[in-house]
């Protein structure tokens, strides 16, 4: 594998907040965040819009589409998690774990890792809510597990995925004419349109899917205790966002279905705030289903993500964690080893 393939090239932007521009003002007034080629050699740092701590977690806790509601006590939380675990395990929902080996020729992981890492900072830039970039990444996934595609496609399907999946998430998306402009113009608007068709034709009506952020809400709710809503985010559950987040651009983590992600992440997250505590108990695994031994693999899997023992390119997503809006929780230091104990099973 090239080890040129690692790197990727993003233009520098400032970090003054702004609205979509109207299309016409749309080069003076709009920023760009470009996806160089793939084979490029250099990765610069990014500034993120800053926002307000409470808007931000309440933008990013709730999913337009869904229309959920939660009560203090978590009345229907056990229904919802019941409905979304038995679309999360149908076939035609789930990414083939091995598709880069089995289906792909051209796209290799690490090509896999750029976009994703990049799609997270088109995403603040374009200010979406988080659900909209976890369908993204789903979409690309579910893709690729079928279809063999060209690397010069990669970024197309990429920005294609998104706008559909914020077509679906928010109140005001971004155009196919936005997406050509992030990309610097690689794409002309009738590409991304009938990649967009294309992509639809795949998916069918499993548009919408839930994903690890989908459970992650159901999780920190138990997690965090029965009384909702709480003053603003805490860093228990901004920890939690950035391990899931970081399983987005890590392949290996498509063998884990997005609810043992999520409830790997609140695990890891518990025990880095309070490593002396064992971070799952009876409450947690009545709410998630899983004991800590079926957690133990993704546990470790995620931890070293979290560790970067592997140096990942999560460049864009460690940026954006260490950030003050996010309690700076990709800085919070986490032991180096998790004890075998917390992975016993618990008797009812």
């Amino acid at each position: 594998m090239n080890s040129d393939e690692n790197c990727v090239e993003i233009v520098n932007r400032s970090s003054r907040k702004r609205s979509f521009p109207n299309q016409h003002n749309l080069k003076q007034t709009k920023k760009r965040v470009v996806l160089g080629e793939l084979t490029n050699t250099s990765f610069t740092s990014n500034s993120f819009i800053e926002k307000n701590d409470n808007e931000e977690c309440k933008k990013s806790d709730v999913s337009v589409s869904s229309g959920w509601v939660w009560d203090n006590r978590l009345l229907y939380a056990p229904l919802m998690y019941q409905h979304l675990h038995s679309l999360e395990i149908e076939e035609n929902r789930k990414p083939l774990p091995d598709y880069m080996e089995m289906v792909q020729k051209d796209v290799t992981i690490s090509m896999r890792e750029i976009l994703v890492d990049w799609l997270v900072e088109v995403a603040e830039e374009y200010r979406l809510v988080s659900d909209t970039l976890f369908l993204t990444v789903s979409y690309i996934d579910r893709f690729l597990s079928h279809r063999c595609l060209s690397r010069n496609k990669l970024q197309l399907l990429g920005v294609c995925s998104m706008l559909i999946a914020s077509k679906s998430e928010e109140i005001s998306p971004p155009h196919a004419e936005d997406f050509c402009y992030i990309t610097d113009n690689t794409y002309t608007k009738e590409e991304v349109i009938q990649m967009e068709v294309d992509l639809l034709k795949f998916m069918g009506s499993e548009v919408s899917n839930p994903t690890s952020k989908t459970f992650l809400r159901i999780f920190i709710k138990a997690a965090q205790g029965d009384y909702m809503p709480q003053p603003s985010c805490s860093s228990l559950e901004f920890l939690s966002w950035f391990l899931v987040e970081l399983s987005l651009v890590d392949y290996n983590c498509l063998r884990f279905l997005p609810s043992m992600v999520a409830a790997s992440a609140i695990f890891i997250a518990k025990f880095t705030i309070e490593p002396e505590k064992r971070p799952w108990g009876l409450k947690m695994q009545r709410c998630s289903g899983y004991t800590p031994s079926e957690l133990q693999d993704c546990v470790l899997t995620m931890h070293e993500l979290q560790l970067n023992r592997r140096g990942s390119s999560s460049k864009a997503i460690r940026e954006k964690y260490s950030q003050h809006k996010f309690k700076s929780v990709a800085a919070l230091p986490c032991p180096s080893e998790i004890p075998l104990s917390y992975f016993e099973d618990i008797d009812e």
